[in-house]
């Protein structure tokens, strides 16, 4: 009798899932993607692991000393997998998304299988206009990233923000709350703090448009309440952003890719947290940090097959030395050129070389020259 009742209710589930898979489309997409990379560290090479040794990320290239200047690195991590389903619900449009991939983690190694955790990249729903879940911040417009082979490509010089936020579409115009989080450097300098406390949540606008010369362009701006209410400190600061960015068709195929930030107390919303979003003053009160940034990439097709970008990336910050120290982050610039073949659609095998410097407050810089091989396979 139980097994027949169990039998029944499993049935009855199917029947329910056949009849939403009847309104539903499911898909699935990414890519597996391997790579080679030579680099060169000015410094000494970070250990095996680290973040830097993974992609370029402003900040971490300033290496160990003890280390030898010259490493090559294996690695698939970057393959990606998602899963998306979009159903109509009595003339409503609900779709699922989730997107995982094997990036940033330090809890596998190169000795003997290589095996990383996978990580959250982006999980959300959406009904209609209104968005719920991770995804790329409103801030940022992910369709004018360049087409490089480094993982982020024009770090420093880029937002790059993936976080969990409410969204509203309507039209050209989106507008959302997103997750704050503060990063503040102590007075006079030190390790970084991150104030996790507070209510009030970032908030972005942003308006898309197009020309009729099918050129695309994003204005965002961002207003943020900075808070450190922890360790005997309870102080807040107003920041705020914005940020242009397009992208140009030139001639048949080619095209032009942009993007252009300023802001105070932007921190981590810029070069990966290059610099954080204020810094304390003697009093115990926070002073946000100004910074500016931007890039630029024009792709160039040689015909169907063969394609090139080449790439200028930076950013600044403008510390007050008196309260930040001389040994906080100031500068970050990078370059890149590849040239990249697709025999068919799915398959890109392509090489880039990419050179980067970063330099600190008090003068002490440091630079990598990195060459990259890839093979990525699209899903």
């Amino acid at each position: 009798m139980k097994q027949a009742r169990l039998a029944a209710m499993i049935s009855s589930l199917l029947m329910a899932g056949a009849v939403n898979a009847a309104n539903t489309d499911f898909t699935f997409g990414g890519y597996i993607k391997a790579d080679v990379m030579f680099s060169d560290y000015s410094n000494g090479a970070p250990d095996s692991g680290s973040l830097s040794r993974q992609f370029y990320v402003p900040g971490t290239i300033y290496g160990d000393p003890t280390n030898g200047k010259q490493v090559v690195d294996f690695q698939a991590r970057e393959s990606r997998f998602n899963f998306k389903t979009v159903t109509d619900v009595d003339g409503h449009k609900v779709t699922g998304f989730i997107e995982l991939d094997f990036m940033t983690h330090t809890d596998g190694n190169e000795r003997v299988s290589n095996s990383y955790s996978p990580r959250l990249r982006q999980a959300y729903i959406s009904y209609d206009n209104w968005l719920a879940g991770q995804t790329w911040s409103t801030f940022q417009n992910p369709g004018a990233l360049p087409e490089n082979l480094d993982f982020v490509g024009a770090a420093d010089g880029t937002p790059f923000v993936r976080q969990t936020q409410l969204r509203y579409t309507n039209g050209n115009w989106q507008f959302s709350i997103e997750n704050p989080e503060t990063t503040v450097t102590p007075n006079g300098g030190g390790a970084r703090i991150t104030g996790g406390i507070g209510w009030v949540p970032d908030v972005v606008a942003r308006y898309n448009f197009k020309t009729d010369g099918g050129s695309k362009f994003a204005l965002a701006g961002i207003a943020r309440q900075l808070v450190l209410d922890q360790d005997g400190y309870d102080t807040t600061e107003f920041g705020y952003g914005v940020s242009f960015s397009g992208v140009i068709p030139v001639g048949n195929k080619d095209d032009f890719k942009f993007t252009a930030t300023y802001g105070d107390g932007l921190g981590r919303y810029l070069a990966l947290n290059y610099v954080n979003a204020a810094v304390l003053n003697a009093s115990g009160d926070l002073k946000a940090i100004s910074s500016y940034a931007g890039f630029a990439s024009y792709r160039h097709w040689w015909n169907d097959q063969w394609r090139s970008s080449f790439t200028l990336s930076g950013f600044k910050a403008d510390n007050d030395v008196a309260l930040t120290g001389g040994a906080v982050n100031e500068t970050a610039y990078s370059g890149y050129i590849n040239l990249l073949y697709s025999p068919v659609k799915p398959l890109t095998v392509g090489m880039e070389y990419m050179y980067a410097m970063n330099e600190r407050q008090d003068g002490v810089d440091a630079d990598l020259n990195r060459i990259l091989f890839s093979i990525k396979y699209v899903l």
